[in-house]
């Protein structure tokens, strides 16, 4: 049985740590408006840059079609660019998406196809490694910023864009979390690259709208933008995410500690108690002696 100094001295180093689980939820609350406040500030410009495109994409077709809209005729060759966060202390986030792109990877292997690695963020490579340890073709790092933003992501796109015009992967899917709320952040896999026809049309049912230029000549220069897009609405996905995981499992730290203090409290007393009540019946049977 533990002594009351152990006792009081586990009562403080839970009541310490309770402190920084409290801060790190507060910062983490902070900090979370902001970045979700970024993440759905993004998505009207996606979808209406998807509709755009799916109203190009429907007059364009043939050899006329650009590489990144028509793919290069193969689809055996599988890039997952999977998104994580460069942090801890936020959950089952990053194990999430790993299960999510470790899915994804079963999947096409099952299927006969040959799958490889792109990895964004830190806490996502170690896991992948331990089962595709050879099948890592980039890492991109960043953390050496505070928050990535759209010159990350514009890196990011434009080193997917040379891989793929080099020819060392057929199709990439972009594997990150849906901000839902700070309980929810749902794992999605997404197609990147070549880009997939977007559905629906936003030129209003029969409009005739006339392109200048030509409609080639536009997608050639949205496509990349567009992949741009995309990797810049996972990076604020993930920033969101990270800060919404973040507090829910400070708070629930937080909370634990919390019932381990009044644990340890009881079990402090009850010892002490016993101690007191020990010495009291030494002192009796002493006087009773004399």
């Amino acid at each position: 049985m533990a002594s009351l100094k152990e006792l009081k001295g586990r009562i403080n180093s839970v009541k310490s740590t309770q402190k920084i689980t409290k801060a790190k939820q507060m910062v983490a609350a902070a900090k979370l408006r902001k970045a979700q406040a970024a993440a759905e500030a993004a998505r009207p410009y996606a979808e209406r840059l998807s509709a755009v495109m799916a109203s190009l994409a429907g007059k364009v077709s043939g050899d006329g079609a650009p590489k990144l809209l028509a793919g290069n005729g193969s689809n055996q060759r599988h890039l997952l660019v999977v998104v994580n966060t460069d942090k801890g202390l936020c959950g089952g986030l990053n194990s999430n998406i790993v299960k999510e792109a470790k899915l994804q990877a079963k999947k096409l292997i099952a299927e006969g196809k040959d799958v490889s690695f792109y990895l964004v963020g830190k806490k996502g490579r170690a896991p992948i490694k331990r089962d595709y340890a050879n099948s890592i073709d980039k890492q991109f790092d960043t953390s050496v910023v505070k928050n990535p933003g759209f010159e990350e992501a514009e890196a990011i796109a434009a080193e997917l864009i040379a891989m793929f015009d080099e020819g060392k992967f057929d199709v990439a899917h972009l594997v990150y979390p849906t901000f839902q709320s700070a309980l929810v952040q749902d794992p999605t896999t997404a197609q990147l690259i070549p880009v997939p026809a977007p559905e629906g049309d936003a030129t209003g049912g029969d409009a005739v709208v006339e392109y200048e230029p030509d409609e080639e000549a536009i997608l050639a220069e949205l496509l990349p933008r567009y992949v741009k897009t995309q990797v810049f609405g996972a990076l604020l996905e993930i920033a969101a995410s990270e800060q919404g995981a973040s507090m829910t499992a400070m708070d629930n730290a937080t909370r634990n500690a919390g019932d381990l203090i009044n644990k340890l409290t009881i079990q402090y007393n009850r010892s002490r108690q016993a101690a007191i009540t020990t010495e009291l019946i030494e002192i009796i049977a002493g006087a009773e002696a004399l």
